[in-house]
């Protein structure tokens, strides 16, 4: 689910570049969307992280709940991050975001190692 939230949020953002610039974009704006993993003893770190517009602070602690959503009608139901929420606690995970407006989100998803 954050890699359909990242492409959402790179789209979005493009479309933004374009509609206030009315130029060409490739020297405004290149949507980024990558993907970290990084191993320890004890657990696996995925990191994935995208450039777009980044989730205000004041719903950040509300990307988890149930039914919340960013996206117009239509477009989300507000499950895929809940969902994702409770199998990563199911296995003994934690997901945490970061994200900054106008810079973009990171999502890190820590997994014991088994």
């Amino acid at each position: 689910m954050c890699f359909n939230n990242a492409f959402y949020a790179v789209t979005e953002k493009r479309k933004q570049v374009v509609n206030e610039e009315k130029s060409a974009i490739s020297n405004l704006y290149q949507p980024i969307v990558s993907v970290t993993t990084k191993k320890s003893d004890n657990n696996v770190t995925i990191t994935v992280s995208d450039n777009g517009n980044g989730i205000p602070q004041k719903i950040v602690d509300k990307i988890f709940q149930p039914f919340f959503t960013t996206k117009p009608t239509g477009q989300g139901t507000g499950l895929g991050l809940s969902l994702s929420y409770d199998i990563i606690k199911a296995h003994g995970g934690e997901i945490k975001v970061e994200s900054k407006e106008e810079e973009g989100t990171g999502f890190i998803i820590q997994l014991p190692v088994v």
